[in-house]
């Protein structure tokens, strides 16, 4: 039971439970599907597409680690190992020569564009069968609402 006995906190301890299982399982997914088909890891992925849809394509590193969730050190070994495949290259910010972005190349892009298919396919699959699971198909059919 939650504070003063109303329940709360394991309500919501298991919907969040319920979130990290589907959560874990469309990543699972995903992943897969973009190292098979591409080469790419999902994170690779996501930074492409922010990138992609940024102004300029281009974002600060620490923007980027805040939109697809990952800590400094992670985003810095990220974009290494996109520059070194040719998606993505560093630049200084002209106004804060201490500013470093990173800026997706027409080869990132071209990717980018390769790889959404499979990504949507592949999400919308993982949906539709945690939707078939008892458990969280009422979480999907709310996420999806």
């Amino acid at each position: 039971m939650g504070a003063g006995g109303t329940g709360v906190a394991t309500t919501d301890a298991q919907v969040w439970d319920g979130v990290v299982t589907l959560h874990g399982r469309v990543e699972h997914r995903l992943s897969k599907a973009l190292q098979q088909r591409h080469g790419i890891g999902l994170s690779e992925f996501r930074a492409l597409c922010r990138l992609a849809r940024a102004d300029d394509g281009e974002l600060r590193m620490q923007e980027l680690a805040d939109l697809i969730g990952l800590n400094q050190s992670s985003v810095s070994r990220l974009v290494a190992r996109l520059e070194a495949a040719g998606l993505t290259r560093r630049d200084m910010c002209p106004k804060d020569r201490r500013g470093v972005y990173t800026v997706i190349t027409d080869e990132g892009r071209a990717l980018k564009e390769q790889a959404s298919p499979t990504y949507d396919e592949t999400l919308s699959r993982a949906l539709d069968a945690a939707a078939d699971d008892p458990t969280l198909g009422p979480l999907v059919n709310l996420l999806r609402s």
